[in-house]
């Protein structure tokens, strides 16, 4: 299926709030090149709210996965020991050793004064 030619492009908008502040998509644009694509994404943010960074991305510059190729997404089913949800048990058993090593037999005996 061919597609029409058109005089207009496809942008997507990307902004952020502040320097640190990661990029979210803002909306979709219809403009005749990059320049103009830009100048109506700044009109439009200028007059609603101050960011720190706008990104302006022609929609045929973007790839995705198809959807056979989502399968190189799934995790291995050998490397579970990457994630943390087996080591749950080791803030509870730590919590225990500290409590054992700090009594008050082993607090007394630092400063000399502890029976023997």
């Amino acid at each position: 299926m061919e597609k029409k030619k058109s005089f207009y492009q496809e942008f997507e908008v990307f902004s952020k709030r502040t320097p640190t502040s990661p990029f979210q998509h803002q909306f979709s644009l219809l403009a005749p090149n990059a320049d103009m694509a830009m100048m109506m994404a700044q009109e439009n943010f200028m007059r609603r709210e101050p960011v720190a960074d706008i990104w302006v991305v022609n929609r045929l510059h973007i790839h995705g996965l198809a959807q056979e190729e989502k399968k190189i997404l799934n995790r291995l089913d050998n490397k579970d020991y990457r994630t943390t949800k087996g080591y749950g048990y080791l803030k509870k058993k730590w919590r225990h050793y500290e409590q054992q090593m700090l009594d008050e037999k082993e607090i007394l005996s630092w400063a000399g004064g502890g029976k023997k």
